[in-house]
Formats: C-alpha cells, structure tokens, sequence
C-alpha cells in the first residue's frame, strides 16, 4: 500500500496493569474513533492476533484478570470461536468449512453449558 492510499489513521491503546508477580490484574484499552482522548474502556479478558507479514507466523497476544471466572472464560471463549467462523466466511467465502467451525463452536457451548443441550 502507497502512502496516497491511506486516508485516515486510528490508533489502539492497550494499557495492563500488573500486580508484583507480573499477572494482568487491570485491562484497559481505548481507540482514537471511540472517545475523546484519555478515556479508556475496562475489559477483563482479551486475545489479539496478529499475521506478521514477513514472517507470515501468527503472533498472539492473550490475557486475563485475576477476577476473570472460569464461566466468563467459557463465555468469551465461545464467542470468539464464533466470530472467527463469521470472520473466516466473510475472508474466503467457504460456506462449509465456517459452518463447522460454527457447530464446533456450538458444540463448546454446549460442554460448557453455555447455551443447553439439544
């Protein structure tokens, strides 16, 4: 990409803070087109990903409070195995295969008791 092509850049913050044995106990983020400057957003959990363009190797970024449940894990789990098989249909167009990326996830839902057995 030519630097004509860009139009706009936005920025992300991710700010963690860290008890004395080094374990996420606050999670913060805030972007430029959320808020005004200085405002942050609270989470408990978060997973990044990133696709290393020379490397082509996928560089990952997961963590989570100390307050974090184990059903809220469950929770954020299933819904990020959800959204990556509508992210996966939308990139490839594979019908099939996000489909059962989707029952997959449906299937963890179900073990975890996060939606009720069929």
């Amino acid at each position: 990409m030519e630097a004509k092509d860009v139009t706009k850049t936005s920025d992300i913050t991710i700010r963690v803070s860290l008890d004395k044995d080094q374990v996420p106990v606050k999670i913060e983020w805030s972007a430029d087109d959320m808020h005004a400057p200085g405002k942050f957003d609270e989470c408990k959990a978060m997973a990044i990903a990133l696709f290393d363009k020379e490397q082509r190797d996928t560089l990952r970024i997961d963590l989570w409070t100390k307050e974090m449940q184990v059903q809220e894990m469950d929770r954020f789990l299933y819904q990020t195995l959800r959204s990556l098989s509508q992210t996966y249909l939308r990139a490839t167009q594979n019908k099939e295969l996000a489909e059962d990326m989707a029952k997959f996830a449906h299937y963890f839902a179900e073990k975890t008791e996060i939606v009720p057995h069929k």
